[in-house]
């Protein structure tokens, strides 16, 4: 397995607390969170089975905060494994127990980790679940979460290459949307002119000078 892969999730088998077939895993985070388990869930969508795909996730708590999330058959953790497991519904889920030792080991592995309202954005589409789960969390966990958001953002906006790709494709889309309408001579000037570069520049390098100043 190569530096970047995450490593692969090792729990052990918990007291089953809850199995269900839901349209939504909401009411199972939630029920995590008023129960405060430490434990695990078990997250299967249903396409998975009928149309063999790649999301068999498993999402790890501590008193009911998510910490971690795993994709059994990819093996891709963290923000990566909710993002294949965020499919439309219904999902089998079951939720199991774990006294806290036996997840000690699982919950060092940084790549698997998730902040703590990301599974309620990610998989319920519950920003209110979000918000209790944040509440819920450990300030140590919320500090982790913070920098997380901040170096995703300080990462984005120093990609230089991935902002001109994004330039470059709403100027396309404008274009497409021209040419359809029939305008697309009207709008040649400002579709390439130095209005909008240097609008997107100006926007882009503010957003740098935010995220640095934030930092400090």
């Amino acid at each position: 397995m190569s530096g970047d892969a995450s490593p692969t999730l090792r729990i052990p088998r918990g007291n089953l607390l809850r199995s269900r077939v839901v349209s939504e895993i909401g009411t199972t985070l939630s029920r995590a969170l008023d129960r405060e388990v430490t434990g695990y869930a078990t997250v299967v969508p249903q396409e998975t089975l009928l149309l063999a795909g790649e999301a068999k996730g498993v999402i790890t708590f501590d008193d009911g905060v998510p910490v971690l999330a795993y994709n059994t058959v990819s093996d891709s953790g963290g923000a990566d494994a909710l993002a294949e497991l965020a499919v439309p519904g219904p999902y089998r889920v079951e939720l199991y127990a774990v006294d806290a030792d036996g997840l000690e080991a699982a919950h060092r592995a940084d790549a698997l980790r998730v902040t703590p309202g990301a599974v309620a954005t990610e998989l319920a589409d519950d920003q209110r679940l979000a918000d209790r789960t944040r509440a819920a969390a450990p300030d140590e966990r919320l500090v982790d979460a913070d920098e997380d958001d901040t170096d995703a953002v300080t990462a984005f906006l120093e990609d230089d290459d991935r902002i001109a790709a994004i330039r470059e494709q709403a100027r396309a889309e404008a274009a497409a949307r021209a040419e359809e309408w029939g305008i697309g001579d009207a709008l040649d000037g400002s579709a390439d002119g130095d209005g909008y570069d240097d609008r997107i520049d100006r926007d882009s390098s503010s957003a740098r000078s935010n995220a640095t100043t934030s930092e400090r």
